[in-house]
């Protein structure tokens, strides 16, 4: 589904090409011009969908867990990290067991209304996961670069983010419910999404809007602000600080993990489902179409993991989760800490670099450096969040 460009649960229609494309879709379950999987082919795509389900599940969920636990992890750039586990969980919940159960039955289980719900809730749920993600790179550029005073205790402007991703995810998945385009049996015909397959100019028109809109957009938003963070910290590193450039590279490997899994997860799906509104009818068979969808849900597995796993912050609040142990970023005895406003600056001079405002590693040098013939001294602050 076009739809499940962005949503880890919808895959691609990208096989029902039927003989004349601008027919209704058959109801799910039917191939239009394909022969679907054999049972051995649809019982190893259910055992990779019953793979994500359980760990996409516990693993999102955990991370709702220890966020409502530990008071310290409760900042605004973190109020979208907990949007991204939210969506993915009820993906996991909405989706990934019906697609599961109908692989499992060679056949879609839940009549044409439940086929049309799931394109419709997998699509919107994972466009919001696509959409935060992106947010979530812009506010971290946000927070390194701009000249201004950021309050960890003002969460308006990241409560408007996640709404505001929810909103945007509604403005483009209600649509094939009102006639532009529609949702339907895709692929082998255990799962259902857009209608790729159709070649009306409403359909075609959809595509290539979600297409641009919801996954194009966000890919090229994350690359911009990760590429400026990575060039701010560049920047540190030429003070010749020994942690500077250690995390450097640690960042660098962020990025480029971050950047990468969402070309991994949700780039082979979109291409897929471009080449089958595109390109010649039944162009993109059944097993064909299995892959880049399957990739796409395999993103509720990845995302946890890099973007919560990896936070310090978070893996000692996990830690202390699992050793049911007080909120390590808390003094004992004492409550949640108090939110603090940072100065941020980035001149030449002086630059405060955050990936997420939640975890201080604070570096100061105070250096003398020659410009023109004089002296300056100048003080270069780095701080970093995992």
């Amino acid at each position: 589904m076009v739809v499940h460009i962005l949503s880890a649960d919808s895959q691609p229609s990208l096989s029902s090409s039927s003989s004349n494309p601008q027919d209704a879709p058959q109801s799910p379950g039917k191939e239009q011009g394909h022969v679907g999987l054999s049972q051995t082919g649809h019982n190893v795509v259910a055992l990779c969908l019953g793979f994500i389900l359980v760990v996409g599940f516990l693993s999102n969920f955990l991370v709702l867990l220890v966020f409502a636990k530990f008071r310290s992890l409760w900042t605004p750039i973190n109020l979208i990290l907990l949007n991204i586990s939210l969506s993915d969980v009820l993906v996991c919940v909405f989706g990934t067991p019906f697609s599961f159960a109908a692989s499992l039955y060679g056949r879609w289980l839940i009549g044409e209304v439940g086929c049309k719900w799931y394109g419709f809730a997998n699509s919107l749920f994972g466009i919001v996961s696509l959409v935060s993600l992106a947010v979530l790179s812009y506010e971290r550029y946000t927070t390194v670069l701009r000249c201004a005073l950021v309050d960890l205790s003002d969460f308006r402007q990241a409560r408007l983010c996640v709404l505001g991703s929810w909103l945007y995810s509604l403005l483009w998945t209600l649509p094939p419910l009102l006639g532009w385009s529609s949702y339907g049996p895709e692929g082998s015909g255990t799962t259902c999404s857009v209608q790729w397959h159709q070649r009306s100019a409403a359909s075609v028109s959809y595509v290539l809007c979600l297409f641009i809109f919801c996954l194009l957009l966000p890919l090229l938003l994350m690359v911009y602000s990760y590429g400026q963070i990575l060039v701010a910290i560049k920047r540190v590193g030429k003070i010749n600080v020994l942690s500077a450039q250690r995390r450097e590279q640690h960042i660098l490997f962020m990025v480029l993990s971050m950047v990468s899994c969402y070309m991994l997860c949700w780039m082979p799906y979109g291409v897929m489902a471009l080449i089958a509104t595109f390109g010649r009818s039944g162009i993109v068979s059944p097993v064909a179409s299995m892959v880049p969808s399957i990739l796409a849900k395999f993103s509720t597995v990845v995302n946890p993991v890099i973007y919560i796993f990896f936070n310090n912050q978070f893996y000692r609040c996990f830690v202390a989760f699992i050793k049911c142990q007080d909120d390590p970023n808390c003094v004992q005895g004492e409550g949640p800490p108090t939110p603090k406003k940072h100065f941020t600056v980035l001149s030449p001079l002086n630059i405060q670099t955050s990936l997420s405002s939640t975890q201080l590693h604070l570096n100061t040098l105070k250096q003398a450096s020659v410009y023109n013939g004089r002296t300056e001294y100048h003080t270069t602050v780095v701080h970093y969040t995992a």
